[in-house]
């Protein structure tokens, strides 16, 4: 999968490499304002107390 967004992607190599850092960018961006706060409160992990001893 990689090697065909890599050889689909137009331009040089410099192109090339600063289009993969921002689709890297644009992933990071939708995982953690979109993708991960609309699925937190299916987690289980939500209901964590801690005791005090």
């Amino acid at each position: 999968m990689y090697v065909w967004i890599w050889r689909h992607l137009p331009g040089v190599l410099a192109l090339k490499v600063f289009q993969v850092l921002l689709l890297v960018a644009a992933v990071c961006a939708l995982l953690l304002f979109v993708v991960f706060p609309w699925i937190e409160p299916h987690l289980p992990i939500s209901q964590v107390t801690v005791d005090n001893q």
